[in-house]
């Protein structure tokens, strides 16, 4: 059999996600001239953490002032709302509210609220139970943090918007395609080889927006990336019949600094109806969005991972009690009525769930930031989990720059 005709690119951008393809976007809008293709394993954009989180357009309140988390979700907000109103995609500036619902919570509000501050988020204000109420009538609380800057969107939609802009423009995307191996073409220092289950390709040099698999497209290029992929699986119920009434627009709690996610809490979503979630489980496998999804290699691989027996060391109790909620829907209703005492078990309906990718490194410490670094030929995101959605067209314009240094 003939091998396979070798292709050619300037860029090859690996996942059509939100970030490989607000990369790719970000790429031809600096450099028009450029042979773009998008590579995707699967048949259409946007099929897994873009196509399954819950659709929030954040502030940025909740990250380290300097980090590329706080400057580029406020950034990559402003770039998205932007586009979206070209585009015609619809989108909601609601605001949310991050309740607290006793004393210690509300210290945790203070240096919440200091951060955002900090973040140069934009119109906040501390709000006491009676203020609270005019906004979310149905909240129990202490205080409450008023954000109105957050909103909604169908990130899939966005994403679908960014394909088309790229095709538009002359970019490709590939879709029903693997990749399994990148290097550096031998004696070609501008040349980086991509070997794909459709056959090869060589370009002057390739991102890796792999997602749940960055770290092992990384390792395919012969690095070691100095972290792994963790799954996590965020599983949500919505709200039904006269419950969905119970809730205006985003109602969150104020984040538990023992567990590294925000919460359990309530997102009215774009398109109709409240969502109510997520917790946070590890996967069994890097794409297991269901508890009866099982890669027997892929949880090997994870738990076998110093970084994860740390983690799992570190986080045991909480780690148990998101798990105990996980299959009671007592237990997670329990934890909704912090927020709101009228909802009841009977309420909920089972909703859909996602998988966040999350880089945990060998100290066992979960990355708090976006990490995005370079090998011979490629620029790899290695870590991209929320606000990545709403950032994503900062994180490609970011790594656009990046990628200059191999298309002079």
């Amino acid at each position: 059999m003939a091998p396979k005709k070798e292709n050619q690119a300037d860029v090859v951008i690996i996942g059509a996600g939100i970030v490989g393809l607000a990369t790719a976007l970000q790429i031809l809008k600096a450099s028009p001239s450029t042979r773009l293709i998008v590579l995707e394993k699967e048949a259409g954009p946007g099929h897994h953490q873009t196509g399954h989180n819950s659709g929030v357009i954040h502030s940025g309140i909740y990250y380290r002032p300097g980090s590329l988390k706080a400057r580029l979700c406020l950034e990559g907000s402003r770039l998205l709302l932007a586009f979206c109103r070209e585009h015609g995609i619809p989108f909601e500036i609601c605001g949310k509210v991050v309740a607290a619902v006793d004393g210690a919570q509300a210290k945790r509000l203070e240096a919440l609220h200091r951060r955002g501050q900090a973040n140069g988020v934009p119109g906040m204000a501390v709000l006491t139970p009676r203020e609270v109420r005019a906004i979310e009538p149905h909240v129990r609380c202490t205080r409450a943090l008023w954000v109105p800057t957050t909103g909604i969107v169908d990130f899939r939609r966005v994403a679908q918007g960014y394909a088309r802009w790229i095709e538009a423009r002359g970019g490709r995307i590939q879709y029903e395609t693997r990749v399994l191996r990148l290097l550096p073409r031998r004696g070609e220092a501008q040349r980086v080889e991509i070997h794909t289950s459709q056959g090869p390709w060589t370009a002057k040099g390739a991102v890796n927006c792999a997602g749940l698999y960055a770290d092992r497209v990384a390792r395919a290029t012969g690095i070691d990336p100095g972290i792994q992929i963790a799954p996590f699986r965020g599983e949500y119920y919505t709200l039904r019949g006269p419950a969905r009434h119970l809730v205006r627009n985003l109602i969150y709690p104020v984040p538990d600094p023992r567990f590294p996610f925000l919460g359990v809490h309530f997102t009215r979503m774009i398109h109709g109806g409240v969502e109510a979630g997520p917790n946070a489980v590890l996967a069994w496998a890097r794409e297991g969005y269901s508890k009866k999804t099982v890669k027997p290699e892929e949880l090997w691989e994870t738990i076998r991972y110093p970084g994860f027996l740390r983690l799992a060391l570190r986080y045991w109790r909480p780690g148990l009690e998101e798990l105990a909620r996980s299959h009671s829907k007592t237990l997670f209703a329990q934890a909704l009525r912090r927020l709101i005492a009228d909802i009841a078990e009977q309420d909920l309906a089972p909703g859909g769930a996602g998988v966040r990718a999350q880089a945990l490194d060998r100290n066992g410490s979960l990355l708090d930031d976006f990490a995005i670094v370079r090998s011979p030929g490629a620029i790899h995101v290695l870590n991209a989990p929320s606000p990545a959605a709403t950032s994503s067209l900062a994180i490609g314009d970011h790594i656009s720059k990046i990628a200059r240094s191999f298309l002079r």
